[in-house]
């Protein structure tokens, strides 16, 4: 590999998510912030069900659910 021309790599850099959880993982940059991380995202804390279920619920009320008069 060529000398010189790789960016730093930084093992410890700290990762912060939105919803206040920090963790260090590796990368280029020394500090990262994201949006979403394992702890909040539906598919990982077990809501992405309930959220597909009530799409489905939503959906079948508004085909043959009762209207609001």
């Amino acid at each position: 590999m060529k000398e010189g021309i790789h960016p730093k790599y930084y093992p410890n850099a700290k990762v912060t998510c939105a919803c206040g959880n920090t963790f260090e993982t590796g990368s280029t940059k020394p500090e990262l912030r994201v949006e979403i991380c394992s702890k909040c995202h539906p598919f990982f804390t077990g809501q992405q069900r309930a959220q597909q279920a009530r799409g489905r619920i939503e959906q079948f009320n508004k085909r043959y659910g009762k209207t609001a008069k």
